[in-house]
């Protein structure tokens, strides 16, 4: 539920105003103001319109909640998929419908992703455990653990765990491809 009075006397103060000044603009009391502003009245549609005019917005910017955007993300929301000796964990939720999409992929030893064919965009990486090797169209090259990736995903590519143990490593691409 919005809160009229105090964003009213917010939208005030930011245009630097005294409850006179604003009241004088619209041809209202300084009392009638204070009550508005501590939510003791509530104007009519005309008033409240006069009132953001002065105040330089209006009715629909001045009722447009924007949703608060979720910025942190707890392991409890991580989606797993499980397949072939991979373990792909989505760390940020529906991240398809952001610009890029991380994931955070486990291979056992000897496995590999699924080659991806050639698409829009780029791929970033970084590799946390073990030793990796990233192969774009039929050329590999190594990434160990502390090293980082990065390439254009136009050409056919897939990632294989070349080390004796579990490798893990941070994917990003953008636009979401996972």
């Amino acid at each position: 539920m919005i809160e009229l009075g105090s964003k009213l006397k917010e939208m005030r103060l930011r245009k630097n105003l005294t409850q006179e000044e604003l009241a004088n603009r619209c041809e209202l009391t300084k009392g009638y103001i204070s009550q508005l502003e501590n939510d003791l009245t509530s104007p009519s549609i005309a008033t409240l319109s006069d009132l953001l005019t002065a105040l330089g917005s209006d009715l629909a910017d001045f009722f447009h909640e924007e949703a608060e955007e979720k910025i942190v993300f707890t392991k409890e929301e991580y989606i797993e998929k499980q397949s072939e000796g991979m373990l792909w964990t989505w760390v940020i939720p529906n991240a398809q419908k952001n610009m890029m999409e991380p994931v955070l992929v486990e291979l056992e030893a000897g496995a590999e992703t699924p080659e991806d064919v050639p698409h829009e965009g780029e791929e970033f990486g970084y590799v946390l455990e073990g030793r990796i090797a990233v192969v774009i169209a039929g050329r590999s090259r190594t990434v160990k653990k502390g090293e980082s990736f990065y390439y254009s995903a136009g050409k056919a590519h897939c990632i294989v765990n070349k080390g004796k143990g579990k490798a893990r490593f941070l994917w990003v691409s953008t636009p979401p491809n996972f």
